[in-house]
């Protein structure tokens, strides 16, 4: 009887290490210009269902960290003219929608009986900046682990989709790189799929769709003030996404100093390449469990939030850029 349970516990063990070998490689390939983020979002996809994430208890912080490191890096390969431009186009759009998308979504989760709080989390990610805006906003309106759960296996769910199927849209509608960038900003909720899409579509597109998209999550700030008033949680402190100002430094530092701009190719590569692992550790994230515990209801409110949001913008856009 003993030996057998050695023999068990060693299977175990093989087992797990071997998944561990698995998961490792995959990230390796990541890193690698062979896979692309739509690729990558899939593979990780792939791992959660069948393998298992042997690190999931990481996963929420160092996706949150790479995303932030990929964004730093990406403002290394931008001009501040082009952005200031861009973000100046995006203004008028990027107010209108997420005053409208909150406001729908309070009012989409009251007919279909959801819970407040998932129903506000989803209308905020949604509208300004997907997960990073969850992750703000939760603790200042005091949500639990299940409430944030739900909401952020939403908004993950119909990220993955905006990944792969918004480039195909806009080829087929022949937007510019110009009106893509924009269009992808507003209507597709994570800041991590928002460059992953827009740099697949082109590199204008990259430029413009992460000035927008991090002028769009400065929103996090008063909607977070808003939000202690609404909820009634005065006294919770409302954290500041710093890594946009260091956004703004690289961005400045490729532009005006000309020593930078000798090695901006290799840090913004590298950014890319974080991107790309980042969203294959989103896909790993996305389990069984995290796709069940969503239910029908908070996802019924997530897709008609986000087909509003993007039919309205993609005619905002086709209209004006």
């Amino acid at each position: 009887m003993k030996n057998e349970n050695q023999t068990k516990k060693s299977i175990l063990d093989k087992t797990i290490t071997t998944r561990e070998v698995i998961f490792m490689f995959f990230v390796v390939l990541c890193l690698s210009p062979l896979i692309s983020p739509p690729i990558a979002l899939l593979m990780g996809l792939i791992i959660a269902q069948f393998i298992g994430h042997p690190y999931l208890n990481l996963n929420h912080k160092a996706t949150h960290i790479l995303l932030q490191v990929s964004v730093v890096g990406l403002g290394f390969g931008m001009n501040v003219n082009s952005a200031l431009k861009a973000g100046k186009e995006g203004i008028v759009l990027t107010i209108a929608s997420i005053i409208g998308t909150i406001l729908i979504g309070i009012f989409l989760g009251k007919i279909l009986k959801i819970e407040e709080k998932i129903s506000y989390l989803i209308a905020t990610g949604t509208a300004i900046c997907g997960g990073s805006a969850i992750a703000a906003i939760s603790p200042v309106i005091k949500a639990n682990e299940k409430q944030i759960s739900v909401a952020l296996g939403t908004i993950f769910i119909l990220n993955s989709i905006a990944l792969v199927a918004f480039p195909y849209i806009g080829h087929y509608l022949n937007l510019s790189e110009t009106q893509f960038g924009m269009w992808c900003a507003i209507a597709i909720h994570d800041t991590s799929s928002v460059v992953g899409a827009a740099g697949k579509y082109g590199s204008q597109a990259l430029e413009v769709a992460t000035t927008v998209k991090l002028a769009r999550a400065l929103w996090i700030i008063p909607i977070a003030f808003l939000s202690t008033f609404v909820f009634k949680n005065k006294d919770t402190k409302i954290k500041i996404p710093y890594f946009i100002g260091l956004f703004i430094l690289a961005m400045m530092a490729n532009t005006y100093l000309p020593f930078v701009q000798n090695f901006s190719h290799y840090i913004t590569e590298f950014a890319k390449a974080t991107l790309t692992l980042t969203l294959f550790l989103i896909g790993c994230g996305l389990s069984r469990k995290v796709l069940v515990s969503v239910g029908y209801k908070p996802l019924i409110e997530g897709i008609v939030l986000w087909i509003i949001i993007s039919i309205s913008t993609l005619l905002a856009v086709l209209t004006w850029v």
